[in-house]
């Protein structure tokens, strides 16, 4: 690799116009509109992570098959008492600041 003082500018333009197009790329194959607003990838975002979510806890679930699995009911609290936990969190994440700011 050549230290950051011997790349010439033209390399320099080159890389960042590969990077740009490897953007544009992938933001194209997703549907991501560059125009985007916060509102829209909330949307798109939250509907993709909840599905993903969903999907890994019906998963989890097949876990529960006791002809193939061995646990016990303090192996299933401790995996409910984490999983509320998390929801717990992430809850409050949506509904309380993180920063509130000082006033008398």
């Amino acid at each position: 690799m050549l230290p950051i003082d011997k790349v010439s500018y033209s390399d320099t333009i080159t890389l960042l116009r590969y990077i740009s197009n490897l953007l544009i790329k992938n933001m194209a194959r997703r549907k991501i509109s560059p125009n985007e607003n916060k509102r829209e990838k909330f949307l798109r975002l939250a509907t993709q992570r909840t599905k993903e979510v969903l999907s890994r806890l019906r998963i989890l679930g097949n876990c529960s098959n006791r002809s193939v699995y061995d646990y016990n009911e303090e192996d299933v609290d401790k995996i409910v008492s984490a999983i509320k936990d998390q929801i717990k969190n992430t809850e409050a994440k949506f509904h309380f600041p993180k920063h509130k700011e000082f006033k008398l």
